[in-house]
C-alpha cells in the first residue's frame, strides 16, 4: 500500500480505526474522516502513534447532512491528486422517524445516500486514479431486510423500523452492485465490493453499542476481525479484479435475493439520485 492514498469514513472508532492503524502500517497514506472534531484528532493521534506512519490526516464530515457531504468532496478533491481506496465505513441507526436537516430519513440517509453521493462526487477522481477500489462495510443483517418503495417516505420520516429495514437490504450489497454496474464494471480499473465488517464500527453513539457482544474487549475483538476484512478487500490482489461482489471473511458470497435484482438496484439508484440532487443518467445510473 506504499504510496496509495486510502480514505476512510467513520474512522475515529471501531473497524474504521483500526483498519487505519493496519492500512498506516502498510505505508499508505491514510485521510481518516469523522464527524467530532475532538474526536478526529484524537484518532489521527492514536492512528500515528500505534502505525509509526506520520502519512495520517483527516477531515471532518457529518454524514446527515447533503452539504456537509459535498464539502467532504470538495476538501478530498481539493487534498488529494489521487484516491486508491474509498472505505465507506460511517453507520448509525437512529429511532424511526427521525430525519435530517434535509428531511430524509437519518438511518437511510447516513447509512446508503452518503455513500452514493460521496462516490458520485468522487467517480471521476476515483477513474483517475485506476485502479482504484470502493469497498462499502456491510452487515449479514442485510440477509433478513426489505426495501419497500410503497413505503418509502424519505422525506416525511418511515415507521418505527422501516429505517432499519432500508438499510438492511436497501444500502451497502445492493449499493456495491449498483455501483459496480454505474462505474462500467470497472472498465476503467475501478473496482467496488462490500464486505461484511460485524458491528465493530458501531462501538458508540450509534443506537447499535448494546446489540454488540457484552464486554468492551469482546468489542474491541469484534472491531479487530471486521477491520481486517477491510484490510483484505482494500490490498488483497487476490481481489484485484473482483467487481460489484459481497464477502463475508475474506470470501465471495452470494448476497440477499434482493441484492441481486438489477430492477430494484436500478431504481434506488434513480431514487437516491433524486434525493441527493444528482441526474439519474448523469450519475451512471445502471440499467436494468
Amino acid at each position: 500500500m506504499r504510496g496509495k492514498t486510502v480514505v476512510i469514513t467513520g474512522a475515529t472508532s471501531g473497524i474504521g480505526l483500526e483498519a487505519a492503524v493496519a492500512l498506516a502500517r502498510e505505508g499508505a497514506r491514510v485521510v481518516l474522516v469523522g464527524r467530532n472534531p475532538g474526536k478526529t484528532a484524537a484518532a489521527v493521534a492514536e492512528v500515528r502513534k500505534r502505525s509509526g506512519s506520520a502519512t495520517v490526516e483527516s477531515l471532518l464530515c457529518d454524514f446527515s447532512s447533503l452539504e456537509s457531504i459535498r464539502k467532504l468532496a470538495g476538501d478530498l478533491r481539493a487534498r488529494c491528486e489521487r484516491i486508491d481506496v474509498l472505505v465507506n465505513n460511517a453507520g448509525a441507526v437512529y429511532p424511526g422517524g427521525t430525519l435530517t436537516g434535509d428531511r430524509i430519513e437519518s438511518t437511510f440517509a447516513v447509512n446508503h445516500l452518503g455513500y452514493f453521493l460521496l462516490t458520485n462526487l468522487l467517480t471521476d477522481l476515483l477513474v483517475k486514479s485506476a485502479p482504484a477500489r470502493i469497498v462499502n462495510v456491510a452487515s449479514v443483517a442485510h440477509y433478513r431486510g426489505t426495501l419497500d418503495f410503497r413505503r418509502s417516505g424519505l422525506r416525511a420520516g418511515l415507521p418505527a423500523d422501516e429505517g432499519v429495514r432500508a438499510i438492511q437490504a436497501g444500502q451497502r450489497a445492493l449499493h456495491a452492485r449498483a455501483g459496480a454496474t454505474a462505474l462500467g464494471q470497472g472498465r476503467h480499473g475501478e473496482r467496488a465490493a462490500s464486505g461484511n465488517g460485524g458491528h465493530g464500527h458501531l462501538e458508540r453513539g450509534s443506537g447499535l453499542g448494546p446489540a454488540c457482544p457484552g464486554h468492551r474487549e469482546d468489542v474491541h475483538a469484534v472491531a479487530r476481525g471486521g477491520s481486517a476484512r477491510i484490510v483484505y478487500l482494500a490490498s488483497s490482489p487476490e481481489v484485484a479484479a473482483t467487481t460489484g461482489s459481497y464477502f463475508e471473511k475474506d470470501r465471495p458470497r452470494k448476497p440477499a435475493r434482493l441484492a441481486e435484482d438489477d430492477a430494484l438496484a436500478s431504481r434506488l439508484w434513480s431514487e437516491s439520485a433524486r434525493l441527493v440532487g444528482l441526474d439519474p443518467v448523469a450519475s451512471r445510473q445502471p440499467a436494468s
